[in-house]
């Protein structure tokens, strides 16, 4: 019987950790999602930012050439 209840007891620790372990593989992909959206905002950003510059750099080719 002690056998059987320490099984149980084995068993059921196992059935613990891997319902942690399965909440904090859910908190991990919902942190990597927020990562990626962060990311593609921040490449939307910089790719914006790189245009501006060269329309600058542009204009002031544009104004050197008519000088």
């Amino acid at each position: 019987m002690d056998r059987i209840e320490a099984l149980e007891s084995t068993v059921d620790s196992l059935i613990a950790r891997c319902q942690q372990l399965a909440e904090q593989n859910r908190e991990l992909r919902q942190l990597e999602a927020e990562w990626q959206r962060e990311r593609q905002r921040l490449v939307k950003n910089n790719e914006a930012a790189r245009s501006r510059v060269e329309a600058m750099i542009n204009r002031l080719k544009g104004l050197a050439q008519e000088s």
